[in-house]
């Protein structure tokens, strides 16, 4: 069966994790993904957080699946006429490099456009234009400055950095989006086109739903949020869910840190969700009876639930409230994620063999495609595939790879 991606070559420029994760994603949809290497040392990440010494760490295998690997020194005359040649020869190339590295490598969006005007040209960046945009950024400081931390944690509390990826990987996923958006439209216009994203804009979007409350509070409190709102600002508001619904995470037995089950409690559920409880006696209760009564003291509404959790395990509350349609689910650590039976059935937790450091785990492509089904292959060595490449797409003869080899351009 074909793939969706199928016929697309991509030079992949990227490095560390938002990059790569946007061309995993290529690569997973069917497109030759040609990763470009530092000759004799590579992406970073395969010496990085190593759990088994000289073999490449898994913050590169899990990141750089379903790739080939091309070293090539950029900075030598000889890496930039084969870079040239391959981008001739591309439909992408991704790179997340400093504001203007490529420029100063020579290849310029108008250079990049004359050596192929059909190719998309996408970068990912700290920042967009303005007084952040030199300044260097890693995932806290996106979450810093898109407004994630300063809605994440406690009341009483220092601002929270989440522990999902959302400005790395978050971004790879509006950055793969944006290059087949790209893509379709060459369809039409036969032109290729410069896509860009900033880590900063694609965070601000994931915290689309604070800034409408920011605007919601020039008409008043939040009173969904049970906090003491004395600021002009969206609160930091623990675990409640700050949606239409209360939620919060209610402690399970045997107590240990991630014992938790996460409840929302909606209103059509609230009759049910006392008897579950054995509080049916509050049926009736004008100070209880509405969404709106309930809110003063949802706290109160929360302990007397999590009494009830507490005689159970986390699991056990999930399927009896789960059975009286109360919506619900189990707080699950990475090991009880990477041993999870549905998650391995479907795909999304998948085994991949290595030649090097054995099978390890990673996840897999997060959505499917009826017609474009995906098969995760290993990462490759570093420079596996320079002769392959350069032989066989390049047109190199043997002489020619060896004077390659010689003068440290491969």
């Amino acid at each position: 069966m074909s793939k969706a991606l199928e016929g697309i070559r991509v030079v992949d420029m990227t490095h560390v994790q938002a990059g790569p994760v946007c061309t995993q994603l290529l690569a997973w949809m069917g497109a030759d993904v040609i990763k470009i290497e530092q000759p004799g040392r590579g992406d970073v990440t395969r010496t990085q957080l190593r759990d088994i010494p000289d073999v490449d760490s898994l913050y590169f295998t899990m990141l750089n699946c379903n790739k080939r690997s091309l070293t090539l020194n950029v900075k030598s005359d000889e890496g930039k006429e084969i870079l040239a040649e391959l981008l001739r020869r591309s439909d992408i190339l991704v790179e997340n490099f400093a504001p203007g590295a490529l420029d100063r490598l020579g290849f310029t969006w108008e250079r990049i456009q004359a050596l192929s005007p059909r190719l998309i040209y996408a970068s990912l960046k700290g920042f967009g234009p303005g007084s952040l945009e030199h300044a260097k950024a890693y995932e806290p400081i996106a979450q810093a400055t898109g407004g994630a931390m300063s809605t994440t944690g406690f009341e009483d509390g220092p601002p929270v950095v989440t522990g999902a990826q959302i400005g790395d990987s978050g971004n790879a996923v509006h950055l793969f989006g944006a290059i087949v958006a790209a893509l379709y439209q060459r369809t039409n216009t036969g032109r290729g086109q410069r896509v860009q994203i900033a880590m900063r804009d694609g965070i601000l979007n994931l915290c689309r739903v604070k800034l409408r409350d920011q605007q919601r509070l020039e008409h008043g409190p939040l009173a969904e949020y049970p906090n003491n709102q004395t600021g002009d600002f969206v609160p930091r508001s623990g675990n409640a869910s700050g949606g239409g619904h209360p939620g919060s995470a209610l402690r399970c037995k045997p107590g240990g840190p991630n014992d938790y089950l996460y409840v929302v409690i909606q209103p059509q559920v609230w009759e049910a969700l006392l008897h579950k409880i054995g509080r049916a006696d509050l049926l009736g209760d004008p100070s209880y009876d509405t969404p709106e009564a309930r809110l003063p003291h949802v706290e109160d509404v929360f302990d007397m639930v999590e009494k009830w959790t507490l005689t159970k395990t986390k699991w056990e509350a999930f399927r009896e409230l789960n059975a009286a349609d109360v919506a619900c689910g189990p707080i699950m650590d990475t090991k009880d994620l990477l041993e999870d039976e549905d998650l391995r059935a479907s795909g999304t937790i998948v085994e991949v063999e290595h030649p090097e450091r054995g099978a390890f785990k990673t996840v897999g492509c997060p959505f499917t495609l009826s017609d474009s089904p995906v098969e995760v292959t290993r990462p490759p060595l570093l420079g596996e595939h320079n002769h392959e490449i350069l032989r066989d797409l390049l047109d190199c003869s043997e002489k020619q790879l060896e004077l390659l080899t010689e003068v440290g351009a491969v």
